[in-house]
């Protein structure tokens, strides 16, 4: 057996990366999966001084289910104090985070090591 976790749900795997915990989304993300994954987002985002990363490259569907958990994980993380990254490459995705606004919130970055450089630029 490797050191790859198994996915918590055919929607999700976490998994730790240089201090951070990394949501890896996986699939369609609907009204249905986004239920699913709403406990482990909050068990996750609801840690004091949360450092998580969520990382939607293996995302083929993404509507305003997914959004909302977005939304609420980011207000969860900050709450707690901690910090909250975003990976995100698929272009119609990154439009819907353009339009909603949420890329301003949570600045899309194209890959887990752009976005843990963004924390160590902080220092957060």
């Amino acid at each position: 057996m490797g050191d790859e976790p198994a996915p918590l749900t055919p929607h999700l795997r976490v998994y730790e990366h240089r201090a951070h915990t990394v949501l890896e989304f996986r699939g369609e993300i609907d009204l249905v999966s986004a239920t699913e994954l709403g406990p482990c987002l909050d068990r996750v985002t609801g840690r004091p001084g949360a450092q998580v990363v969520i990382d939607l490259r293996s995302v083929e569907f993404f509507d305003c289910s997914g959004l909302r958990l977005l939304y609420r994980s980011r207000a969860r993380v900050l709450d707690g104090g901690g910090q909250l990254h975003l990976v995100c490459t698929h272009p119609l995705t990154l439009r819907v985070f353009r339009v909603t606004g949420l890329s301003r919130l949570l600045p899309p970055h194209p890959s887990l090591d752009a976005a843990l450089a963004t924390t160590a630029r902080t220092g957060r």
